[in-house]
């Protein structure tokens, strides 16, 4: 079957009729129960929002509207010199349940290139930072959580580079970790700075082994999505039950990416790929 594709223009319009039903101010898009592990991705903007405040509250708010059991962040530590972290973990742990991935040696940062992961419940264990390559500080994150019932998921948090060529190179790097791993269940998210999904687009490249892709869900700029630069993906059929953008007011303030969240159908995470 011949591929739509997603156009720019197509998003735009998409994104405009849709806005008369984004949540009111007063609705909470994450109150909704699902059975499944909620996993998110969150670009945070090293916690500067769209009205230019440096306000990492705001953050951890949003991520409490959210109450992901895993997540992934994006420029959540100082980019350059001694790249220090820009949340309260400690506080968020105590509100959220909520506990940093460490990655060894980064005493001062959350995660590694700005990439932190938190997780509510399991054992984390084989966790390995990882320079994508290019020539801008990007990286990635792979971990592997055990969860109840003896369930594995590997999570990898990565946050691609702004020049096209690059995202090819990186999306080839990510391919190349899967393929010197044993066979697991995975669940790739981040901010890929990506929309298009033609020949040319990192995206395809990453299809052998994460596609065919979820519909794009467009998450940027906060105000008014239009461009579905933020990805969550997974190397099963059917383990994404559900994904969404998570909506809210003070989402659309706190940074200039609104968060992106999909339910885990964990009774497909044992499924082996075809």
């Amino acid at each position: 079957m011949t591929k739509k594709p997603h156009s720019l223009r197509r998003q735009m319009l998409t994104s405009l009729r849709n806005r008369r039903s984004r949540p009111s101010a007063g609705m909470d898009n994450a109150a909704k129960e699902r059975p499944g592990l909620l996993v998110a991705s969150y670009n945070v903007h090293k916690c500067v929002g769209i009205d230019g405040k440096f306000d990492p509250e705001r953050i951890a708010h949003v991520i409490r509207e959210i109450g992901p059991d895993v997540i992934a962040l994006q420029e959540a530590d100082q980019r350059f010199g001694e790249r220090l972290g820009l949340l309260d973990l400690q506080r968020l742990q105590g509100e959220t349940g909520l506990s940093r991935v460490a990655v060894s040696g980064l005493a001062k940062s959350h995660g590694w290139r700005g990439n932190v992961l938190l997780f509510r419940e399991g054992v984390v264990r084989n966790v390995h930072p990882f320079v994508l390559p290019g020539l801008e500080p990007r990286g990635a994150v792979v971990a592997e959580i055990e969860l109840s019932g003896g369930r594995e998921l590997r999570i990898i948090a990565a946050h691609l580079g702004l020049l096209r060529w690059a995202r090819r190179q990186q999306a080839d790097f990510i391919l190349g970790l899967m393929r010197e791993r044993a066979d697991c269940p995975t669940v790739l998210m981040g901010d890929f700075n990506e929309w298009r999904v033609g020949p040319g687009s990192a995206l395809n490249r990453l299809e052998p082994m994460f596609g065919p892709l979820p519909p794009p869900v467009p998450s940027f700029p906060a105000r008014l999505p239009v461009l579905a630069l933020d990805r969550i993906m997974t190397n099963r059929p059917g383990l994404i039950a559900e994904m969404q953008v998570h909506d809210s007011p003070l989402a659309r303030l706190a940074s200039d990416h609104l968060p992106l969240k999909a339910w885990i159908d964990l009774d497909k995470a044992t499924m082996p790929t075809a």
